[in-house]
């Protein structure tokens, strides 16, 4: 057996996360429970369907908790997630990533193949023209999403612009199925107040709302008006017009979230739990064996008003220590250190000591890991071991 077949076989077996090979991801069930029906309550008396997007937890045993009785609508970043839910028993899903040629004929081929309902997405002329080499390479119908930009945040098109109807009548001429559009909001993880969080979520609403209108005076029935970003969902007080929500992070939530102002740092419900490996007293340095292979490069606290470094730092049963941050990341190696023009010290950190890091963004942190370690709240105990999907 090889080291890595090795480790992986411990962690396995391990009953409590003292008994993990790290660096190790863990995720808490309390937490992700409170998460989920925070925000399908939210839905509910918003009057909508919440359609959670899967991009983040990647997990049949996530997605259960979301749906205990039975599947329901899910929105997917990947082909190979639409096809791992499928085996699942999933059959409503929106693939929200512009669609090429090649991902929608393997799309359309997972319809044939399962009977599932999955929906692409597009915004271009050339786009919708592929739609009736799909159909005829397939057999399949495609269902089709007209993506919107309400923000100048990505792709998409503006409600008012002329391209709007050009692509849904090029969609209709390709023989394909005209169900909607669909918004994202991404400029709100760029804003930190309630107030501006609100206007945004607004502002997200009318210019979808304003384009379902456009289509239907067209004479295109425009069935599904989707947004939603974690942000917005949870900040928006008046979705009229809208038919569903979307949103993925919030089952995990991070520090980009709490940055944000949509979470308390006590709702983050992943952690990488890592093993001090090393000190360099005089630097003020900490040394553990997670760098960004475990923690991802992404640096989204960076340009708000708290840079949180590569995650927080918090002791092994989930405590953050105060100021405490992963400084530095290389490969395999992550430097812990004080944060930048605060007062406190460095608590005695001995080698073999096991801390929690929280992640930045909890998608990308995921993305590094093959399976959760489950745990609830401060219990070192793992309750189970729940795979995820990886890959494209």
């Amino acid at each position: 057996m090889d080291k890595m077949a090795a480790n992986l076989s411990l962690s396995e077996t391990a009953k409590s996360i003292d008994a993990l090979v790290t660096p190790a991801l863990l995720l808490d069930r309390g937490r992700l429970g409170h998460n989920i029906q925070g925000l399908a309550e939210r839905a509910k008396k918003l009057g909508v369907v919440l359609r959670p997007h899967m991009k983040t937890a990647k997990s049949i045993d996530v997605a259960r908790c979301v749906f205990p009785r039975e599947p329901g609508p899910i929105t997917v970043s990947t082909i190979a997630e639409a096809e791992y839910f499928a085996g699942h028993g999933f059959r409503d899903m929106t693939y929200a990533v512009g669609m090429s040629a090649a991902s929608a004929i393997r799309a359309m081929e997972l319809c044939r193949r399962t009977g599932v309902d999955l929906k692409l997405l597009l915004d271009t002329v050339e786009q919708a023209d592929v739609l009736a080499n799909v159909l005829e390479a397939t057999g399949v119908t495609p269902s089709v999403f007209i993506e919107l930009d309400c923000d100048e945040h990505r792709g998409g098109l503006k409600p008012d612009d002329p391209k709007l109807l050009e692509v849904a009548n090029r969609v209709v001429a390709a023989g394909a199925n005209l169900v909607g559009v669909l918004a994202h909001a991404g400029e709100s993880y760029s804003l930190s107040t309630p107030d501006a969080l609100v206007k945004v979520a607004e502002n997200e609403r009318l210019a979808t709302v304003r384009a379902a209108e456009i289509l239907r005076a067209h004479g295109h029935a425009c069935p599904i008006v989707s947004l939603g970003s974690t942000p917005t969902a949870h900040f928006a007080e008046n979705l009229e017009g809208i038919t569903e929500l979307r949103a993925g992070v919030y089952m995990f939530f991070d520090l980009v979230q709490h940055g944000v102002g949509v979470c308390a740092i006590d709702d983050i419900a992943i952690s990488v739990l890592a093993t001090v490996i090393g000190a360099k007293p005089e630097k003020g340095w900490v040394l553990v064996d997670a760098g960004w292979m475990a923690l991802s490069r992404d640096r989204g606290t960076a340009n708000q008003q708290i840079d949180q470094g590569y995650g927080v730092v918090c002791d092994d049963k989930g405590r953050v220590l105060e100021d405490v941050i992963v400084a530095q990341a290389s490969q395999e190696h992550g430097i812990l250190a004080i944060r930048a023009g605060s007062g406190k010290r460095m608590p005695k950190l001995p080698v073999g000591t096991r801390i929690r890091i929280l992640p930045n963004h909890a998608c990308a942190m995921a993305a590094q890991h093959d399976f959760y370690s489950v745990i609830n709240g401060e219990n070192p105990e793992i309750e189970a071991r729940w795979e995820r999907i990886r890959g494209w």
